[in-house]
């Protein structure tokens, strides 16, 4: 093979693959910085939970996701826990974010495990003794909250990954059919943004 075909074949062929591989590695590069990645999806995902806070006049929206929170003595089994990882609340409503972080899923398991089956939560009124509240009435006693619904968000192939929570703390509200199923598909949206951060 002459020299002038191996220069040929080095700049007509393993130029351009090079500068493609190149390239590819820079955007993998950049697009792996897990720091840029979170404040993106938290940007997203809080505008979100703003827009949603507005429409629907919520006192506080959070987001719960499941997560890997340490080991069984002496099995070292992974505890499943849960933590708020976003919260919008409006003018005058304290944050329950700091509250809930780490918290074993089974000291929830009446409620996560009604989202698991039905997706939903509806509780427009504490108050009502007729209601079933899943062991949350105490909670919403503490924390103010009159009317609480819960969303499951799930991921494409339907896995559980954590919830969506809107509260009314002011004043109990009873949402009709077509604004929970719009809650419920923006619960669909952030589960789609969380997965996609996730399997980057």
């Amino acid at each position: 093979m002459s020299s002038e075909v191996i220069v040929a074949f080095i700049t007509g062929v393993l130029g351009p693959l090079l500068v493609i591989f190149l390239n590819n590695l820079l955007n993998k590069k950049k697009s792996s910085d897990m720091v840029v990645d979170t404040l993106d999806v938290s940007e997203h995902i809080t505008n979100a939970l703003e827009h949603l806070k507005d429409e629907f006049e919520i006192d506080r929206v959070w987001i719960t996701q499941f997560h890997n929170g340490g080991h069984f003595y002496p099995t070292g089994k992974s505890m499943a826990k849960f933590s708020i990882i976003y919260e919008v609340v409006s003018t005058g409503v304290p944050s329950i974010q700091n509250q809930f972080q780490s918290i074993p899923v089974n000291l929830f398991y009446k409620s996560i495990n009604q989202l698991l089956q039905n997706d939903i939560i509806e509780i427009n009124d504490f108050k009502d003794e007729e209601i079933c509240t899943y062991n949350l009435r105490v909670l919403a006693e503490v924390y103010g909250a009159k009317s609480l619904y819960l969303f499951a968000i799930k991921s494409i192939d339907n896995k559980f990954i954590g919830s969506m929570g809107v509260e009314y703390v002011k004043k109990k509200n009873k949402l009709d059919m077509e604004s929970i199923n719009h809650l419920q598909n923006h619960a669909s949206i952030i589960g789609g943004v969380l997965m996609s951060h996730l399997n980057k």
